[in-house]
């Protein structure tokens, strides 16, 4: 991350147009940035007016993206997120995903889902549409086990684990 000469707003590359290695590289980063569950940092990623549709609700710019997440991560305990690459072409990327987590009663989640992103030429996201669907799951079919935090290097990801 850097501030470019003159330019008041954050460059977060890779930059777009995406090659094979660049869209694996930035799914990888917002994946890193969810798994914190840091609203104001994962914010930063988004441009001030960013758009989101996430599963029914509508999010417009970065101040709503931060209550919306405080929001989720108040709801969604011990969340840790996979996302795997879809498919790219110029500043778009699209991703599928899956995260577990429980709520307060200790019910835990797989949450499956679909997002499509679009990127400005600084790197930021200015759309993101998500398409989530739950399932209950029993603690023994949990996937997930790595400390909160980064998913580390070793760890399987969606294919790997048959997601």
């Amino acid at each position: 991350m850097r501030h470019d000469q003159g330019d008041d707003e954050m460059t977060r590359p890779p930059l777009p147009p995406f090659t094979l290695e660049t869209a694996i590289q930035k799914t990888r980063l917002a994946e890193d940035a969810w798994n914190t569950r840091d609203p104001e940092k994962v914010a930063q990623g988004y441009t001030p007016d960013s758009r989101w549709r996430n599963r029914a609700e509508f999010v417009d710019g970065r101040d709503e993206i931060i209550e919306f997440l405080r929001r989720k991560w108040s709801r969604e305990l011990e969340y840790r997120l996979i996302k795997e690459l879809w498919a790219f072409a110029g500043n778009r990327i699209a991703v599928r995903f899956a995260y577990e987590c429980h709520d307060d009663s200790g019910n835990w989640f797989r949450s499956y889902g679909n997002e499509n992103w679009e990127f400005d030429g600084q790197g930021l996201m200015r759309v993101r549409h998500a398409s989530i669907n739950d399932l209950l799951i029993r603690d023994s079919d949990r996937k997930y086990h790595w400390p909160l935090g980064r998913r580390p290097d070793g760890h399987p990801g969606l294919s790997d684990l048959g997601l």
